[in-house]
């Protein structure tokens, strides 16, 4: 620690809802004792593990200087046990890099029917094998991980192989922030700190994936496959593949330039656990989905699997919402998918009082009509933030009482509007402009794939809407800010988080992973970027008004 403790307070140490009063020669980390928030080390705070990775979002120029174990740290991210109080008369505010997310299931909506269990693991009286080979001596049971690596949740499921129930589940934030909100600036933080962004990751998966275990009273050595799905920067980072090529013309997976060199005759991965470092069955099988081309990754190739898409007749659409939104079109017997680069603004980045999925967040807005807001959160507890269904109903509203222009301009010039008073949660015009962009690219992607098949929206015989708020957005706001096509409402269908279904009907079948391998060679993949006008669209697309046809 440097320089000289000051100050008796009154200065408050504060994450979430709950605080306490700063003490100097205190660490972020005895204030994570202190409030009760979950803080992972297992290195007894010596810096060396790199797990207590903490945002400090206020006052953290009163705290002691960076160490050398936060080295791989840029502002405003510390490791809660280097970072001390220096000055007990200001205030701290922090909040950890691993918060448990609403479990986003993937099970609604239309889509493939489950079907009998044809896993490659095969457990009997005389143990447990991996496609006929003796891997196990047998411990009961025999289960396995079907995992969602976004780019800002990780949703994780423990099947049981032999019936393809749902054992537990659970969902964290990706611990990944501190290199960047998007995949770019990911790409570039891990040319700087290779593998840093990895060793998160799974050291924030492992604790999860043993409190489902602890959950279900199984041994984690019973687990003896997983089937891990993600954009092609978050599948790559996770099994240790340097990504430096997806984030430079043109833009594809050192893998999917294999692929097409004719070096390997997939882009799905297998890996065995020990060599992942994932808690289960050391030689259990670690296995992704195949990639569809540059950042179209392997979560919208489950996606696929999820909505039965070789199945769909007519024409058909789907979205799926996240840091990188992800479009694909079917029609004719044609498939187009493109990749939108929507950046993290609806997923908790670069508005201020954006925040995932969590509890605490604000996921319904509506102006009552005395002109108050009146919002729901996410279980139902003080508002700390506002998640993306919450943005959308914010910014619709906001349009619909014409307290805001199309152009974003708020009504009298205001530079903020005041959501929520009490908690001091407002939206201001520059995180009005930055949600535009984000819909922009949205909006881009799904009218230069519709135009380039010929089908306008209204004339969807479905639009499936997936990704992780999907489930929960107003269908009617998102089209009239822009940020979804406007096709026929009886024809949205909400499938919820689709990857994690498509993981889970991957993981329980070997004859749907062949089929996906199909699939994917058949998709045409479309560079947004290229489209004469393009930059036209996006411009316009800016606007907070629907679609144009």
């Amino acid at each position: 620690m440097t320089g000289a403790p000051t100050g008796g307070g009154p200065g408050e140490i504060r994450s979430g809802a709950t605080l306490r009063p700063a003490v100097a020669g205190r660490s972020l980390f005895d204030y994570a004792d202190d409030l009760a928030v979950q803080m992972p080390a297992s290195c007894q705070r010596s810096g060396r593990c790199h797990e207590c990775v903490v945002e400090v979002t206020e006052g953290g120029d009163v705290l002691s200087r960076p160490t050398a174990p936060e080295d791989f740290l840029r502002v405003p991210y510390r490791l809660a046990c280097q970072a001390f109080i220096e000055d007990a008369a200001e205030s701290v505010e922090f909040a950890p890099l691993r918060r448990r997310l609403r479990i986003l299931r993937g099970d609604l909506g239309e889509g493939a029917a489950p079907e009998a269990p044809d896993s490659p693991v095969r457990r009997s009286a005389t143990g447990v094998t991996y496609d006929g080979v003796p891997l196990d001596s047998g411990r009961g049971r025999a289960l396995g991980l079907a995992i969602d690596v976004g780019t800002t949740t990780v949703v994780i499921e423990l099947i049981d192989l032999e019936t393809g129930a749902l054992v537990a589940n659970g969902a964290i934030e990706n611990p990944q922030r501190f290199g960047g909100s998007d995949v770019m600036n990911r790409i570039s933080y891990d040319e700087h700190a290779p593998g840093e962004l990895r060793r998160a990751l799974v050291h924030a998966m492992n604790p999860e994936i043993r409190a489902l275990c602890r959950e279900a009273g199984v041994d984690r050595r019973v687990i003896y496959e997983a089937y891990v799905v993600g954009n092609a920067t978050m599948r790559d980072l996770f099994f240790g593949i340097d990504v430096q090529p997806i984030g430079q013309k043109p833009y594809r997976s050192r893998i999917e330039s294999e692929l097409l060199d004719g070096r390997r005759a997939t882009t799905a991965l297998e890996e065995r656990a020990h060599r992942i470092g994932l808690w289960m069955h050391p030689q259990g099988h670690v296995l992704s989905a195949p990639l569809i081309a540059s950042h179209v990754g392997a979560d919208v190739a489950a996606d696929l699997v999820a909505i039965d898409a070789a199945a769909v007749t007519g024409s058909w659409m789907l979205v799926d919402v996240g840091t990188n939104t992800e479009v694909v079109v079917g029609a004719g017997g044609r498939l187009l998918a493109a990749s939108c680069p929507a950046g993290p603004a609806f997923e908790g980045g670069l508005v201020r009082y954006g925040m995932p999925g969590a509890e605490g967040a604000i996921e319904r807005a509506t102006i009552g009509p005395a002109g108050a807001w009146q919002l729901q959160t996410i279980g139902d507890v003080p508002p700390e933030g506002i998640c993306g269904s919450g943005l959308i109903d914010v910014l619709a509203e906001l349009g619909r009482h014409r307290r805001m222009t199309p152009l974003g301009v708020f009504a009298d010039h205001a530079r903020e509007i005041v959501v929520e008073p009490d908690r001091g949660i407002t939206l201001s015009r520059e995180d009005a402009s930055n949600l535009a962009q984000a819909k922009a690219a949205n909006a881009c992607g799904q009218q230069i794939l519709l135009r380039e098949l010929g089908v306008a929206a209204a004339d969807l015989d479905r639009a499936y809407l997936a990704g992780g708020f999907a489930t929960h957005v107003d269908v009617d706001n998102a089209i009239a800010i822009g940020f979804l096509a406007d096709a026929r409402r009886d024809r949205v269908v909400k499938v919820g988080n689709a990857s994690i279904r498509g993981a889970r009907l991957l993981l329980l079948s070997r004859r749907r992973r062949e089929a996906l391998e199909r699939l994917v060679r058949r998709i045409e993949h479309v560079e947004l970027e290229t489209t004469p006008d393009f930059f036209e669209l996006f411009v316009e697309a800016c606007q907070f008004k629907p679609i144009a046809a």
